[in-house]
């Protein structure tokens, strides 16, 4: 029976900062190994990063096709690999890695179109393997919470859902012109890069997958207004959505909105109260209940739901950010994993994390918002 897993990782050289996230956040509960990687396509830093972490000179990829062959080859190869590379490549690595069978943890969004993530979809299901898409704030322990109240029925039938995810780090660029290049993330504004859509496909689909995985809805329809501000992508969005129950919601992503630096918040209202989660406060879930003053629930508190306690990292009053956001959706995948290498079944819960599906539903998402925003925000259905 083993107790740990070895994985690998595609990006997320030295200088990256998300890779940096992930190899942190596996290491959380010491079940999981980094032993292989391809970091990046300049040849000195991959070598460098892959010395900094004292890997074996043949375990360090000069492309992540060798990579995917010779790991899914060896006797003692990675069980599961990280991607963690810009938008436009995610597919090919995907693909390449699930065509061995290896398991895949994948950046968000998953892939530049439908077509794309149908097929990572049945070619994951084809060779058994496992394959989740990083949502990181379904990590978060009082989304998790949010999410128990809500199935409890405590706030009632969702019936309306207003949510925001504001930032100002492009500001700069409205009327800036195409030519224009931010010191952060130049490469979200490139259509080559970054696929059709920067604002929504960047942080509009955080608020579509914590939504969904909060409340349990899914998309119908939306009816989108895109403004990009003279750039080839979009930098703000306005989304009206409709859900399967027939409730509505109203979307806003922005990256010009000035004093707001990661500014989602989510707001879910039913027919006897309603949950807010602001994300720069993690820690901290607000319920009203119809005619009964706002109660403040706090992580790691003895009053919260079992399934949210399970991913309780410190102990209340210890603030929990991103990194325990991460770390918690690597508990979950590391642990489903294990049961599935030592052949173990799995049981409710165990799978508490965002999966190829819900990368589907993303893309989904982002090219429904795009299209309507074309036709001058006109519903479209997902």
């Amino acid at each position: 029976m083993r107790e740990t897993l070895r994985y690998g990782q595609v990006g997320g050289s030295l200088d990256a900062f998300i890779g940096a996230v992930h190899r942190i956040s596996a290491s959380f509960d010491g079940r999981a190994t980094l032993t292989a990687g391809c970091f990046s396509g300049n040849a000195e830093k991959n070598r460098r990063c892959g010395a900094f972490f004292h890997l074996g000179e043949d375990r360090i990829y000069d492309s992540y096709e060798a990579m995917a062959q010779a790991e899914a080859a060896r006797a003692d190869g990675i069980d599961f690999v990280v991607i963690s590379t810009p938008n436009s490549t995610h597919y090919e690595i995907a693909r390449a890695f699930l065509t061995e069978g290896v398991n895949v943890l994948c950046e968000k969004p998953l892939c530049f179109d439908v077509a794309q993530a149908e097929e990572l979809r049945r070619l994951a299901a084809e060779k058994g393997a496992m394959f989740c898409v990083n949502y990181s704030y379904s990590g978060c322990g009082m989304v998790k919470e949010a999410r128990a109240l809500i199935r409890r029925g405590v706030i009632g039938e969702v019936i309306n859902v207003n949510a925001e995810y504001l930032q100002e780090y492009l500001v700069d660029d409205v009327a800036a012109g195409e030519d224009t290049m931010v010191k952060l993330s130049s490469w979200r504004k490139d259509p080559a890069v970054a696929g059709i859509s920067n604002c929504v496909g960047d942080i509009g689909s955080h608020i579509e997958h914590t939504v969904a995985y909060m409340t349990g809805l899914k998309l119908r329809r939306v009816a989108a207004k895109l403004d990009y501000f003279g750039q080839p992508l979009d930098l703000n969005a306005n989304i009206l959505v409709e859900f399967d129950n027939g409730a509505h919601g109203v979307y806003c992503c922005s990256q010009v909105c000035v004093g707001h630096m990661n500014g989602l918040v989510v707001r879910v209202f039913g027919t006897k109260g309603a949950i807010e989660w602001v994300q720069e406060n993690p820690n901290v879930l607000y319920v009203t209940l119809k005619g009964q003053p706002t109660q403040i629930y706090n992580r790691g508190m003895g009053y919260i739901s079992d399934e949210a306690r399970a991913f309780n990292l410190l102990p209340s009053g210890h603030p929990e950010g991103v990194y325990e956001a991460f770390a918690n959706i690597y508990r979950a995948w590391i642990g489903a994993l294990l049961k599935k290498v030592n052949g173990q079944p799995f049981a409710a819960g165990d799978c508490d994390f965002p999966t190829v599906e819900d990368g589907l539903n993303g893309v989904r998402f982002i090219h429904a918002c795009v299209e309507s925003g074309r036709k001058d925000a006109a519903w479209v259905e997902l």
